[in-house]
């Protein structure tokens, strides 16, 4: 808006200047921004060069190569951003589904209930004359399962809390003839009966019977293993 005051010997002009949305939401520092500025300058330096004596168009073209790439980079960032949040959304709409569904997961730990009797199995990558599984209480109480010889592969086990008189937190470790220096992994089968997604973002985390709050990379395998032979 203008608004024009005048006097015996003076005119001043007062000048409103509005700035429209998409000016003050515009960023300067971006890509196109920058692109454009540049395009305007180099069209003003191009049409009031000195004719005798005119700019090197090779300049001209190696910034336009500069800009055309920067472009593309902050392209890719944006796609590969949009490309996260996607897989984020897929990784949430695929653990919302487990609920209730049985899962096994990489652990070396049980709350056990007194109650469950749980699955598990064991992953040797040599055979052992003696296979034995241990589970420690808080206090340091030790209960011990042997499974006996096993070759390499997965060696199945169930832990019957009832019979054993398991309630609480264990740690669970497995002792194997001398010499075996790795430490075989541990996987416990158990029921998801809650996912969480955490608000700062990541991997979703899985709340299992039995097993506690893993994070969803660390299950193993999907479903429950037939008996059937």
């Amino acid at each position: 808006m203008t608004t024009v005051v005048a006097g015996a010997d003076t005119r001043v002009t007062v000048t409103s200047a509005t700035t429209s949305a998409s000016t003050v939401t515009e960023n300067l520092n971006s890509a196109d921004s920058l692109y454009n500025q540049f395009i305007t300058l180099m069209v003003a330096q191009v049409q009031n060069q000195d004719p005798l004596n005119p700019q090197d168009g090779t300049e001209y073209v190696t910034q336009l190569a500069q800009f055309a790439q920067v472009q593309s980079t902050e392209n890719m960032v944006t796609l590969l951003n949009n490309n996260a949040i996607m897989m984020d959304n897929l990784q949430v709409l695929t653990t919302a589904d487990l609920v209730g569904q049985t899962v096994s997961v990489r652990t070396d730990s049980l709350d056990a209930d007194g109650e469950t009797t749980y699955s598990g199995s064991i992953e040797l990558t040599s055979a052992s004359n003696t296979v034995t599984l241990q589970l420690t209480d808080q206090q340091g109480n030790v209960t011990s399962i042997a499974l006996g010889s096993q070759s390499a592969g997965m060696v199945d086990f169930e832990i019957d809390t009832a019979a054993l008189g398991l309630d609480g937190s264990y740690t669970m470790a497995v002792l194997l003839d001398e010499g075996q220096s790795y430490t075989p992994d541990i996987m416990l089968s158990g029921v998801v009966e809650m996912v969480s997604i955490p608000s700062t973002g990541g991997s979703s985390v899985l709340t299992i019977n039995g097993v506690g709050d893993i994070p969803f990379y660390e299950i193993a395998s999907f479903g429950q293993k037939s008996t059937n032979s």
